[in-house]
């Protein structure tokens, strides 16, 4: 019996990581949804790390964004994911056992903001994005940086709340009817 679960806990981590893959890949037909698309992947992972644990979630997500790195035809898109919106799901467990509300924002900002500026560094200097896009913004001149990345932190404080949402959902509505194939 123990066997059969953890194959179900593998297949589902497949089956995510490959929708995962698939959505990345419909990213291309529409490029403007380089940063919507990799953090609506990222929620795939929820149900994986609710079933199979945090093993089970990084193994997807590894496995989803080796793909996407392949496969994936933007690959702005496929480094967004692996650098932030592939694990921060995963992580999130980890994360929630902060209990003390300054600490644990702390850590999700530190985390955040490391990411968005390596995600913004190698997009420079290995995809070759021109640095006139982060710094020729109307309006704020020589600040567009800095401007883009408390903008980035506004979206990220939003993506937490609607990621800790889904996860109550799920655990409201969908735990019990797949904890019995786990």
């Amino acid at each position: 019996m123990k066997t059969r679960k953890s194959a179900m806990k593998l297949a589902l981590c497949g089956m995510m990581a490959a929708l995962t893959v698939v959505l990345m890949l419909f990213e291309g037909l529409v490029s403007v949804a380089s940063v919507a698309v990799p953090a609506i992947a990222g929620c795939l992972l929820i149900p994986v790390v609710a079933h199979g644990g945090l093993g089970y979630g990084f193994a997807a997500y590894g496995a989803a964004g080796l793909l996407c790195l392949l496969l994936a035809p933007d690959r702005e898109a496929a480094l967004i994911y692996l650098l932030f919106f592939g694990y921060y799901p995963v992580l999130y467990a980890v994360l929630s056992k902060l209990k003390k509300p300054p600490l644990l924002w702390g850590a999700k900002l530190l985390i955040f903001n490391a990411a968005a500026i390596a995600e913004a560094m190698l997009a420079v200097w290995v995809l070759g994005v021109p640095v006139e896009e982060f710094t020729s913004l109307p309006f704020v001149g020589a600040w567009g940086p800095a401007v883009l990345l408390a903008l980035a932190n506004v979206v990220f404080v939003l993506y937490d709340r609607v990621l800790a949402g889904l996860i109550t959902q799920y655990y409201r509505r969908f735990f019990d009817k797949m904890s019995r194939y786990f």
